[in-house]
């Protein structure tokens, strides 16, 4: 395992014709990004891709014409590829049922994931930069790939969703930068934006003021957690899908540093999503957990009943959190 960076991407890539490129599971707008950038990108060098993520395609994306480019759950034939690319995939078991192919074809990972722990064959991992989506415009540019505003407008939406539309704590001078390149390139940032942020149905809502009953709030209003279970699903119409998002409301409120939100996928299979805003990491308690992701933005699956894992999830994160200076 190895860690080549850009130039030994430009070196994969000149010495394979014929790749897979994989994103994980679950895929938000980094993931969809960076999956179809690059295909694009590569396809524009006459090389042959195959673009796959083992999950549905997320409901909010259905309207993203390019989306249709990417085998959803697919299988993938061996034979049809010389190499793997795998993007925003913290570890391999994020590939879902593609993970079966890694000991088949040599693999290349694409990552900013601090919990990366350099699983491919070969890997280029960048800790700065806000998104792969950022990472593979700077992989294109380099291969000197002309941007039109269809790449431009794809290549756009992961930047956009990983920054949170430029609010969070990884919006620096870098990114903006690449986004005002983009959008000279004729990077449809607003429909981005609107398919994202103004596509909810209003089942959600139903969800959210569910979801806001359950609200508990601790260490003097810096920690708020709160739960969805299988029968509030049930009740408002909504998937697992339609509640993932909420957890950005938790974190919104004004006071809270931490925001935790425990969604029931079976009676002892419980997700649970972390975010914070300025100083905990929560990465940390992702990774004790199995889980992986980002220093405010974090998850894993705890096989427990929901009542066991609030518990020991809830109680871990304080004792954590008295103890960080900031």
């Amino acid at each position: 395992m190895t860690e080549t960076g850009i130039n030994g991407l430009k070196e994969y890539i000149n010495t394979h014709n014929r790749f897979l490129i994989i994103g994980h599971i679950e895929p938000d707008g980094d993931c969809i990004s960076s999956v179809l950038s690059l295909s694009y990108g590569l396809r524009r060098i006459q090389k042959k891709v195959i673009s796959a993520i083992d999950s549905q395609c997320p409901a909010i994306y259905e309207e993203f014409q390019p989306v249709s480019q990417i085998t959803f759950e697919g299988d993938i034939c061996v034979e049809d590829f010389d190499a793997i690319i795998t993007v925003d995939s913290s570890s391999p078991d994020r590939m879902g049922k593609y993970q079966g192919l890694m000991d088949k074809k040599p693999n290349f990972v694409i990552d900013h994931h601090v919990t990366n722990k350099l699983w491919g064959n070969y890997n280029w991992l960048d800790l700065e930069a806000s998104s792969t989506a950022e990472m593979v415009y700077r992989f294109l540019k380099e291969l000197g790939i002309e941007y039109d505003p269809v790449l431009a407008t794809i290549n756009m939406l992961g930047i956009q969703t990983d920054t949170g539309f430029f609010k969070y704590t990884n919006t620096g001078w870098r990114v903006m930068e690449i986004a005002s390149e983009l959008i000279k390139q004729g990077a449809n940032a607003p429909f981005n934006a609107s398919m994202v942020l103004e596509n909810n149905r209003v089942q959600e809502f139903y969800l959210l003021s569910e979801m806001a009953k359950k609200i508990k709030i601790t260490l003097d209003g810096t920690l708020i957690y709160s739960f969805i279970t299988l029968d509030m699903l049930e009740k408002t119409g909504c998937t697992y899908e339609d509640a993932a998002g909420l957890i950005g409301e938790l974190r919104s409120i004004k006071g809270v540093e931490t925001a935790i939100l425990f969604t029931e996928m079976d009676k002892e299979e419980i997700k649970v999503s972390f975010r914070s805003k300025k100083w905990f990491d929560v990465a940390d308690i992702a990774i004790e957990y199995g889980g992986g992701g980002h220093q405010r933005a974090s998850g894993c699956t705890i096989y427990q009943t929901m009542d066991q894992t609030i518990d020991e999830v809830v109680n871990n994160t304080k004792k954590r959190m008295e103890t960080v200076n900031y």
